[in-house]
This record gives structure tokens, C-alpha cells and sequence, in this order.
């Protein structure tokens, strides 16, 4: 009997034509097949409100669910002003909450992202790296991917490109690896 692991898929960005979203499809692919993601859709939470605590949203229990079932996360997000989107900030924060109900605790993640520009998503990452462990996340130390997002990093097919392709999946192959130390 072969044993799954599963990876819980969160894009920090909303948009359709997210190229974080085209990313994260194509990185995927990569994957053994011994290996399933969860996609885990943010865009329909509401903003996080510490008076719903008691009485969460359906969205927001389907968000927790899959998280808590997780073996692992897979966390892809663009760069909005110098930091993490507002979405992916806010289901960090219902995951976290009521106090004592935090989800997050004691998984672990890979974390990556894209950007037109030189720097990809260096600073965005840096804040999410404290916004993780402050929730209790073990986030893959090294290699970083701060990747600058240029024409052919995502192939018109959904492949991941030549030029990025060795690079990426040396990095998928190692998030893996750090997501399955602790199971």
C-alpha cells in the first residue's frame, strides 16, 4: 500500500490571471504521484473578525479542515506594497483563531513566489516567514525562491520552463523531503 502525503495549496493572490496561481499549477506537476494537493481557495473568506469567533463562516470551517488535514503546506504568493497580500494575511488569522484552535500549528511549509520585478517576492516572503512561525509553522529554511517572473518561466502547456525547471524541482524536491521529516 502506498502512502499519500498531502500538501495543502494556498495562492496569496485573487486574481484570475495570477501568475503565483500559474506557478504554483505547473510546480505541481512536478510532484511524485505519491503526493496530492489540496487547493485550498481564500478568496471567499470574510475580512476576520474576532466577534465570529464563536459562529465561523462556512468558508472559513472548509479553510480550517483542509488545513488541519494537511500533512503539509505549499504556500505561493506575489508581493502587494513591500509585504503579504491582505487575503493570505487573512487566512492566516481565521486559521489561527478562536485562541487554542490554531490549525497551523506544527505543520510544515515550502514557501515561494513571483514578481515582474528584480527582487521577486523577497520582502513578501520575509513577512510571511514571521507570521509563520509566530502561528507555529516550520517553514523550509533554505533554498529561497524569490523568482523574478519572466516569459517562459510557465509554459503556454503549464510546465514549468526550461530555465527554471532544474532550479524548481530541486526546490519542490526538498519541500517534499522537509514536509515528510515530521510525519
Amino acid at each position: 500500500m502506498v502512502s499519500m502525503t498531502t500538501i495543502a495549496v494556498i495562492v496569496g493572490s485573487l486574481r484570475k490571471a495570477s501568475i503565483n496561481r500559474k506557478l504554483a499549477k505547473a510546480l505541481v506537476r512536478l510532484a511524485p504521484a505519491d503526493v496530492v494537493f489540496d487547493w485550498v481557495e481564500i478568496g471567499d473568506l470574510p475580512l476576520y473578525n474576532q466577534d465570529d469567533d464563536e459562529a465561523q463562516a462556512a468558508s472559513v470551517q472548509r479553510v480550517k479542515a483542509q488545513i488541519a488535514h494537511a500533512d503539509g503546506l505549499l504556500i505561493v504568493t506575489p508581493e502587494h506594497n513591500r509585504t503579504i497580500p491582505a487575503a493570505l494575511k487573512n487566512v492566516l488569522d481565521h486559521g489561527s483563531r478562536p485562541y487554542g484552535k490554531n490549525v497551523w500549528a506544527g505543520k510544515a511549509a515550502g514557501v515561494l513566489g513571483t514578481s515582474p520585478g528584480g527582487i521577486g517576492t523577497a520582502l513578501a516572503q520575509q513577512h510571511l516567514r514571521g507570521v509563520l512561525a509566530a502561528l507555529g509553522v516550520r517553514v523550509l529554511p533554505q533554498p529561497d525562491a524569490y523568482l523574478q517572473y519572466r516569459e517562459g518561466m510557465v509554459t503556454e502547456d503549464g510546465e514549468i520552463g526550461e530555465a527554471s525547471r532544474e532550479f524548481l524541482q530541486k526546490w519542490l524536491n526538498g519541500a517534499l523531503a522537509w514536509v515528510t521529516k515530521g510525519l
